[in-house]
């Protein structure tokens, strides 16, 4: 073999490591179903404590602190995207968000479009209304010839089921709002007679004003759990594998701690 010929077969060589490992590479990243190597983003609404929220500025919360333990075990970057809830399916399907985390429900709407990983949380709709309310518990809201005005964050469960239930009933009329903050922002202005919005938000926005109350009684219960896009099934897989192994281990229900009281 001549002088030349060694070098040709040692760039071929070289050429074809390359090759390799560049193709090894790019399958990790289809597999995964990343939209940026080495990244998993999430889409989210940051008005939703303490599921996430701001914190200086940074987003913080029981979804994102899950959703970062879950990228650490993908041997991902989290990034967290904030945009209002409507938004956050239309982010998933579009493919410009891999996840979406917002304490979601599971809907028979919301899968037409996604996937869902397992559950990792339950939470509870509950109605909030000012202390002098007529209303006082949730069969108020049905009874024969009642009609409320009903604040909801759009597109949430608080939206769907109100929606459902009583203004597809005549018994309400539902005014949706882009973030709950205005929804509560509505009620103490009187332009709605109460909020229908999970338990934990709307703890946060009773303890931040003053004359506002929630009632005992439940409006629905749902499981929360991750939007992914229909179609990436990799990407479901490797979630559904790492989330079950965070709460098989205890991480969820410790972080869950971390930010909801026993209490």
């Amino acid at each position: 073999m001549t002088k030349y010929m060694k070098i040709i077969a040692i760039i071929t060589t070289l050429l074809m490591l390359f090759a390799f490992t560049a193709s090894c590479g790019n399958k990790e990243t289809t597999n995964l179903g990343t939209i940026e190597p080495g990244v998993l983003i999430m889409a989210t609404s940051a008005d939703f404590p303490p599921y996430e929220f701001w914190e200086g500025s940074e987003i913080v919360g029981i979804d994102a602190e899950i959703a970062a333990a879950i990228a650490d075990k993908l041997g991902l970057k989290l990034q967290i995207d904030d945009m209002d809830f409507d938004s956050i399916l239309a982010a998933v399907v579009a493919g410009r968000a891999d996840i979406g985390m917002a304490g979601m429900t599971v809907t028979d709407e919301r899968l037409e479009s996604v996937y869902f990983s397992v559950s990792y949380a339950t939470g509870v709709q509950v109605i909030i209304v000012k202390e002098n309310s007529p209303i006082t518990s949730v069969d108020d809201l049905f009874e024969e010839g009642a009609h409320f005005n009903i604040g909801v964050q759009i597109s949430t469960t608080g939206d769907l089921y109100s929606t459902w239930d009583l203004e597809d009933e005549g018994l309400a009329t539902i005014h949706r709002y882009r973030r709950g903050t205005d929804a509560v922002q509505a009620l103490i202005a009187e332009r709605v007679d109460c909020v229908i919005i999970d338990n934990e938000p709307a703890k946060a926005f009773v303890n931040a004003n003053h004359g506002l109350k929630i009632l005992e009684t439940e409006f629905a219960v749902e499981d929360y759990a991750i939007a992914i896009r229909r179609g990436n099934s990799e990407l479901k897989d490797a979630i559904d594998e790492a989330l079950s192994a965070l709460i098989a281990d205890g991480s969820v229900q410790r972080i869950i701690d971390k930010y909801i009281s026993a209490n």
